[in-house]
C-alpha cells in the first residue's frame, strides 16, 4: 500500500545520502524511481541531488508554482516508476504536499520526502508543517550536537561564525552557514535561556 513518508532532521544528518541509497535499492532491483529537488537549492548543481559523502543523481526540479501531481503523472506516461523521492521537502508549498498526498492516494505511488523540520529560528517550514500534519509515516534522520546529544535544532552563522538571530527563513548554505545543535545548546546560542532566568 502506497504511503506518504516524511524523513526529517536538522542540517548535515545525511538525508540526501539516505534518499540516494533508497533510490539505488529500487533501481538495483529493476524498478525505476523519480527524483525531485527544489530549484532554489543549487548547491549540488542544477537538477542534482548530492550527498556530502560524494554520491549523487540527476533529478527534476520544482519551485513554488510547480504542480507536482501533474509532473509525476506526466513522468508516469513515459514509463512505470516504483517510487517518488523528494529532496529539500521543507521548500514545498502546503498545496504541493497535498498534491503529493494525491499521488499516493490516486496514483498508488509511494512518496518519500526528505527535509528539514525547523529553521534557524526554531520555526516550522510551511512544507514541513504540512508534511507533519498529513504524512502516513514520519521518520527522524538523526545527527548529533557537539555535546554528543541528539541535534534537533540548527543555528545560522555569518562569515565570522557569529550567530544570526534574524533574517529570511530561506538562505541556502551548508556547513559554513549552519550548525546543528541540541535544543539546550541552540537556546544558549540564540540567547534564549527561558525558565526562571
Amino acid at each position: 500500500m502506497a504511503k506518504l513518508f516524511f524523513n526529517y532532521s536538522t542540517m548535515n544528518a545525511g538525508k540526501s545520502t539516505v534518499l540516494l541509497q533508497a533510490s539505488h535499492n529500487y533501481r538495483e532491483h529493476g524498478m525505476d524511481t523519480y527524483l525531485l529537488t527544489a530549484r532554489v537549492d543549487g548547491r549540488a548543481g542544477k537538477g542534482r541531488i548530492a550527498s556530502r559523502i560524494g554520491i549523487g543523481s540527476e533529478a527534476d526540479m520544482f519551485d513554488d508554482d510547480s504542480d507536482l501531481f501533474a509532473m509525476i503523472k506526466a513522468r508516469l506516461a513515459s514509463g512505470p516508476i516504483a517510487c517518488v523521492f523528494v529532496d529539500e521537502a521543507q521548500f514545498l508549498q502546503p498545496a504541493q504536499v497535498w498534491q503529493l498526498a494525491c499521488v499516493v492516494d490516486d496514483l498508488s505511488l509511494p512518496v518519500l520526502c526528505y527535509g528539514l523540520r525547523v529553521d534557524f529560528r526554531g520555526e516550522l517550514f510551511p512544507g514541513s508543517a504540512t508534511l507533519l500534519a498529513i504524512s502516513d509515516e514520519m521518520r527522524e534522520v538523526r545527527t548529533i550536537c557537539r555535546c554528543g546529544r541528539k541535534a534537533t535544532m540548527v543555528i545560522r552563522q555569518d562569515d565570522q561564525g557569529q550567530v544570526i538571530h534574524q533574517g529570511a527563513q530561506v538562505q541556502i548554505g551548508g556547513n559554513e552557514t549552519y550548525v546543528s545543535l541540541c535544543r539546550r545548546h541552540w537556546r544558549e546560542a540564540m540567547g534564549e535561556r527561558g525558565g526562571s532566568e
